[in-house]
């Protein structure tokens, strides 16, 4: 029987070349994953250098990232279909009667016809068509998601008219102002209630009055 100390050796030797540098083993390397940005200044990194060619630019690198995670945060889509359908709009829509009282209002087939040169004339289409992917993960959400609180709402207004628009609008600015001038302040933050209330306010105090004008305008 070899002696303890020679086996002791020989393990040793086995241990030490195995995790030696220069060892046989193979290993995997991943790509990198880096990205360079130069933000067109000449002493910055040049992206084509140092980044691979198969994440180099934003359509290769969202190709590259749906194959490592089909389900990433860069490409997924809100489901406005299937949550449409989930919730129900379509019939609670019906059930409110809210596209019977925009013909009221005078909003027909006919006229939204007319509205699409006009809209297309101020770009608001190619807006759209543009920036696809920012309004259904965006936008989408928002007012997916709160139309069945929404859509009683509206259809109420729709019932009184535009000065319900321009109330809405009026109410929403008032609103804004006091906490300006109350200089209430938001919990925790410490920040103005104003300031941030208004990022809300003032965008929604303007679509109304913007909503508002169009639906008086559309009975002229």
């Amino acid at each position: 029987m070899a002696p303890l100390s020679s086996l002791l050796t020989v393990a040793l030797a086995t241990s030490a070349v195995a995790f030696s540098p220069s060892s046989g083993v193979a290993t995997t390397s991943r790509p990198s994953t880096k990205l360079n940005e130069n933000f067109g200044f000449d002493f910055a990194e040049d992206q084509v250098e140092n980044t691979p060619q198969i994440i180099l630019g934003e359509a290769n690198y969202k190709k590259w990232l749906n194959g490592v995670d089909p389900n990433n945060m860069l490409n997924r889509q809100y489901p406005v279909l299937t949550r449409v359908r989930e919730l129900g709009l379509l019939e609670k829509t019906a059930e409110l009667g809210v596209l019977s009282k925009l013909e009221k209002q005078g909003l027909t087939l006919e006229k939204a016809e007319q509205l699409l040169p006009a809209l297309e004339e101020l770009g608001l289409l190619s807006l759209v068509a543009n920036n696809q992917q920012l309004l259904i993960n965006g936008l989408a959400p928002a007012a997916i998601e709160g139309a069945p609180l929404l859509l009683p709402v509206v259809a109420g207004a729709l019932d009184i008219g535009p000065s319900a628009f321009f109330l809405g609008a009026a109410g929403a600015a008032g609103l804004d102002a006091y906490l300006f001038a109350s200089g209430a302040e938001v919990p925790f933050l410490g920040l103005s209630a104003g300031a941030v209330g208004g990022l809300l306010l003032i965008p929604l105090s303007v679509v109304l009055a913007v909503v508002g004008g169009a639906i008086g305008n559309l009975k002229n």
